[in-house]
């Protein structure tokens, strides 16, 4: 087996260093000031995170970037991993803006730095449901309260005019899987992230009644953006746009070769399923970090928690504590298309 996974790591090695060929690695780097560190810890949610291929194929391109030891760090999955990046257990962050600025607000020094992609996440329900409107007394499951299947539902729901304390029963669901409960009958609806909704769909069960890859407004903003310490983004500038910019040629290759990013992903050892990491892929809008700007993603979200209870701090106030696009905009005059 020791053999097997060595030669799955050589090949996909290989196949990565070719990517970078077709995106291009920097022209100017010797140029360029040197690395203050040669090391980054990424995020890594095991099995079960298809929509973090971005940050998971991006190693490759950062050890071509100068870093000698790039660490992808599986963390306690009991937590959200907003915590683990609080803990300096990571020290970039793969995450929903609602969980980025509940951070914020908490004064968890991080500053978000770019968005990566949309599209990441479906409101699954039963036939009768039509609509979000329709969740008015239905059985809608979530991991936790404040989790952020919660969270997010909570700001759907408030959108269109429901009260998400009264006019929903929340399910916990306890350890168990969403798809599980929703299969048996148990619970009317829940929002799932990949592989889930394509797991579902392949079965036929159930259907979709928000997808925020093309549902407004939740598809005019990123659902996953990408964060830092603040000690990391101070001490390491350099380090971090060079972090950045691998991330960011990774999404581009996501858009542009979903094929070769599944088969990466599984030879890398990140995620089991070849199938449900190319429709992820396929479906998710990798092709958006150009266009879409983050801040408005930052405002909307800030927005909604303030008017639902959720946060204290207002929209300007989050943004300026905890944003900083100074590497997103040299980048994107760097890596025109």
């Amino acid at each position: 087996m020791q053999t097997i996974q060595t030669r799955r790591r050589f090949l996909a090695g290989a196949a990565m260093a070719g990517a970078a060929g077709i995106v291009g690695l920097p022209e100017s780097l010797h140029a360029e000031p040197p690395l203050e560190t040669t090391t980054v810890r990424l995020p890594w949610w095991v099995d079960t995170s298809y929509c973090w291929a971005g940050a998971y194929i991006a190693g490759e391109l950062m050890r071509a970037e100068g870093f000698t030891d790039v660490r992808y760090v599986k963390g306690d999955k009991s937590i959200d991993q907003s915590e683990w990046i609080a803990r300096g257990e990571t020290d970039f962050s793969v995450n929903f803006p609602p969980n980025q600025i509940t951070s914020i607000d908490a004064g968890v020094p991080i500053k978000v730095l770019t968005g990566l992609h949309s599209g990441c996440l479906e409101l699954i329900a039963t036939e009768n449901i039509r609509s979000v409107t329709d969740l008015r007394g239905k059985r809608v499951g979530v991991d936790g309260f404040n989790s952020s299947r919660h969270v997010w539902l909570t700001l759907m729901a408030a959108y269109v005019g429901l009260d998400p304390v009264n006019d929903i029963q929340w399910v916990l669901t306890e350890g168990v899987k969403p798809t599980e409960l929703f299969v048996q009958g148990k619970i009317d609806a829940f929002l799932g992230t990949p592989p889930q909704p394509q797991e579902l769909r392949a079965k036929k069960i159930g259907h979709t009644i928000l997808n925020n890859a093309v549902d407004r407004p939740w598809s005019q903003y990123f659902c996953c953006m990408i964060s830092a310490t603040t000690d990391y983004v101070t001490r390491y500038p350099v380090a971090t746009k060079r972090v950045l910019r691998s991330i960011l040629k990774a999404a581009d290759l996501c858009a542009s070769d979903p094929q070769m990013v599944a088969q990466l992903m599984v030879d890398r050892e990140f995620m089991p399923s070849y199938d449900n990491a190319l429709q992820t892929l396929k479906d998710i809008r990798y092709d958006r970090w150009r266009d879409f700007d983050p801040e408005d993603s930052m405002r909307f979200y800030a927005l909604r928690m303030q008017e639902t209870g959720l946060i204290k701090a207002g929209p300007q106030q989050i943004i300026a504590d905890g944003t900083d696009w100074r590497f997103l905009d040299e980048l994107k005059r760097e890596l025109k298309t």
